[in-house]
């Protein structure tokens, strides 16, 4: 017997491996004995909370998925939508956190190269690339080096692999001290008629493994993404995967290749447990067993067990179910691009999870009680509290509101990232048409030839955790609404939606509690706005010595522009341009950055999210730039009317003459009420909008006009717009080389 299967299953095993006394239980009736070694790893791998969604799938089985543009939505590697021409849009978001808190170069670079996995596997060529990332306050003394550890990363890999990065987000709380987010986006092209699957079809028939070599990297990453941190993190960095750009981009060509042979019959990414998951899912979703012969499975180090083997995390590998008549042809693909190409295994009719090594069998399962019979928990939870309102009046004014609007300008939540985008490769590829530091990344679409269609997609990742912390419900329909906005902003009609939702540990009931009812107003709000969600993933126990981070839903969306000489951009404002605020004066100050970074203070409720108007209103907007006579768009969100507008004249590099007329001006500049867009056009076309804005019903103000170098705004702003450009690039810089000066600001 096999030296590893005498290893003594004992209490502390079990514990150590994340299963419960009652998961437990059900292991032994299911297995019909007492597991092995093996045997328990695979169980753990396939039970845990990131593989299983055990705390979650009641949850997520009520967002709408579906559409009429919906191919394919959540349960495979990604989810996919039509987007005409025969050709559908492949995309999916997903976490890396705790990898890489641990380690930041490597947590994040195979975050990149995993996601970018999931997609390609599917049959698409990667298209974009974003990232959205969460870090602890910038005076904690691990903050500076998790930045450039986590930039370096997400950089490292994707200019290698040579995908471009078109937006993401960046933000500072100390509630990210002890658990940062890394969550990473991909989007590729692939014919609707070509797309491929991971259910596995036909007994008998060869399994094969494919891409890098197996080591020890990333063993237990899986069961170790699945609980929350306590005094022994550094102990965990063994299981923190390794990754190599070049070698996944053999693997890209190797498999769009192989694609095209017709040698495929279904294919999964090895990604969260390994080969373990893979060869599960596959097997499961066919209604077929899989047997395997690790002794046929390539390595990179030497004496690996079969628990190692089975629950490694080693990057850049697929399984694919082979056509058996292909398999020569099969074969010189992947020599010609340098991989392995290893058949290591068949299905079978049996339901049996079958594994040998070393001549003996190690681990005898049954398959679809693997993936089928994992707890699904409905999670006690209390409803959430909500803050009393907060009055303007309530709120003090600033002293100097020029210095108001510079302190925010300059600050860690609203700089410039200037810093961060520039190290990645945003231009790759040659399709890119608007870069990171506007509402939404855009690509150009091109045919077989590589010429332009006139067409383009849009990207976007959205969530304001601080309004989901004050009210789960508002700040998860506000998370889906600001993606609307952002795709509208640039004249993209917005098709579906990825979400990557980052919570706490959900056996807490208030934690659980801010999980349903983000749940539900992300439902609510997908469902209102026509953006289903086709792909996803859920992150818990971000959490470290029972401190969670603030909840983090976080919404991936696309968007379709049919005529890409038809956009808008936040810096196309031109000299005597007419500026227009779409929707009525703020008056919401209750969880706004002027109160937490002028006042000090966290408090009040999150800003309420009107569907119907976010509809209305982001409809005639679209409508709007898609004429081509609008210069700049720009929806108002962090910060308010007053960064907005700010951002304009920096992005543009024009001055803009704002008049005010407010019984609360800080509200009306600061104040961070839903549903609102700054929109700039040419004088000659200035009434036609407001005349079509009346006939639509949509609410409108003609705010000034753009000109000078200069922001004014009546009688209380008045600064150059070259020193809010100086206050907006300085802070990322200056803080990551450890610049006194941006410390004292902080």
């Amino acid at each position: 017997m096999n030296v590893e299967n005498n290893y003594p299953i004992t209490e502390d095993l079990i514990s150590d491996h994340g299963i419960t006394p009652d998961e437990y239980e059900k292991i032994l009736e299911l297995t019909g004995r007492e597991p092995s070694y093996t045997e328990l790893g695979i169980w753990s791998a396939m039970w845990n909370e990131h593989c299983s969604y055990k705390s979650s799938k009641k949850w997520l089985k009520t967002l709408p998925t579906e559409g009429p543009r919906v191919i394919c939505g959540p349960g495979e590697n990604a989810g996919v939508v039509d987007i005409g021409g025969g050709e559908a849009v492949i995309f999916k978001m997903e976490s890396h956190n705790h990898p890489s808190y641990i380690e930041p170069y490597q947590g994040a670079a195979t975050g990149v190269g995993g996601i970018l996995r999931d997609v390609f596997t599917m049959g698409a060529r990667p298209v974009a690339a974003m990232n959205a990332l969460r870090f602890g306050s910038p005076d904690h003394p691990k903050t500076r080096h998790l930045v450039s550890g986590v930039v370096a990363g997400v950089g490292g890999y994707g200019n290698s692999f040579g995908v471009p990065t078109v937006g993401g987000e960046v933000n500072f709380h100390d509630r990210y001290n002890g658990n940062i987010l890394v969550n990473a986006f991909a989007a590729g092209i692939a014919k609707t008629d070509s797309i491929f699957y991971s259910e596995a079809k036909g007994v008998g028939l060869p399994i094969v493994y494919l891409g890098a070599k197996t080591g020890r990297d990333g063993v237990g990453g899986a069961t170790m993404a699945s609980a929350e941190f306590g005094e022994d993190i550094e102990e965990k960095r063994p299981t923190v995967q390794v990754g190599d750009p070049f070698t996944e981009k053999c693997l890209l060509e190797a498999c769009l290749e192989l694609m095209q042979t017709g040698a495929v019959i279904s294919i999964q990414d090895m990604g969260a447990a390994g080969l373990t998951c893979s060869a599960v899912e596959m097997g499961a979703k066919g209604d077929l067993g899989v047997e395997l012969n690790l002794d046929l499975v390539p390595v990179r180090e030497e004496r690996m067990t079969a628990y190692e083997m089975m629950l490694s995390e080693s990057q850049e590998r697929m399984l694919m179910v082979l056509n058996p008549e292909k398999e020569d042809e099969a074969k010189a693909v992947f020599v010609k691009w340098g991989l392995d190409f290893a058949v290591v295994g068949k299905t079978t009719d049996d339901l049996r999870f079958r594994i040998m090594h070393q001549g003996e069998e190690v681990a005898n399962l049954p398959i679809k009680e693997l993936g089928d019979e994992a707890p699904e928990y409905d999670r006690p939870y209390i409803e959430p509290g909500t803050h009393s309102g907060l009055a303007a009046s309530d709120v003090a004014e600033p002293e100097d509101y020029n210095a108001a609007l510079m302190t925010l300008i300059g600050s860690p939540d609203l700089c410039s990232r200037r810093w961060v985008w520039e190290q990645y490769d945003t231009l790759i590829q040659s399709n890119s048409l608007q870069i990171p530091g506007g509402d939404s990344g855009v690509i150009r679409l091109v045919d077989d030839n590589g010429e332009p269609t006139g067409r383009g997609l849009a990207f976007t990742s959205d969530v304001t955790p601080r309004y989901v912390e004050a009210d789960p419900f508002e700040g998860g329909k506000q998370a889906v609404a600001e993606a609307w906005r952002n795709l509208n902003a640039v004249g993209a009609e917005p098709l579906a939606t990825t979400d990557n939702l980052n919570f706490g540990n959900p056996e807490r009931p208030e934690i659980m509690g801010q999980f349903v009812f983000a749940i539900n107003g992300i439902g609510e709000a997908v469902g209102a706005l026509g953006m289903p969600i086709v792909s996803g993933n859920v992150s818990l126990y971000n959490e470290t010595n029972g401190q969670a981070i603030l909840p983090t839903p976080t919404i991936g969306a696309v968007g379709l522009i049919e005529d890409t000489s038809a956009t808008a951009r936040v810096g196309g404002m031109q000299d005597g341009d007419a500026i227009f605020l779409v929707g009525t004066e703020a008056e919401h100050l209750g969880q706004s950055l002027y109160l937490r970074e002028i006042l000090g203070q966290e408090d009040g409720p999150a800003p309420a999210v009107d569907l119907l108007t976010e509809k209305m209103r982001g409809e005639f907007v679209r409508a709007a730039v898609r004429s081509g006579e609008v210069t700049a768009c720009h929806d108002i969100s962090d910060g308010g009317l007053a960064i907005a507008l700010a951002e304009m004249c920096i992005a543009s590099g024009k001055g803009a003459n704002i008049e005010l007329d407010s019984a609360a001006p800080h509200a009306a500049l600061f104040g961070e009420d839903q549903s609102r867009y700054l929109i700039t056009m040419p004088e000659d076309y200035a009434n036609m909008f407001a005349a079509n804005a009346e006939d639509s019903g949509v609410f409108f103000s003609r705010l000034g006009t753009v000109g000078g170098d200069r922001l004014t705004i009546g009688e209380i702003v008045s600064l150059s717009v070259s020193e809010m450009k100086s206050e907006h690039e300085a802070w990322f810089p200056a803080y990551m080389e450890g610049n006194p000066i941006a410390e004292a600001a902080e």
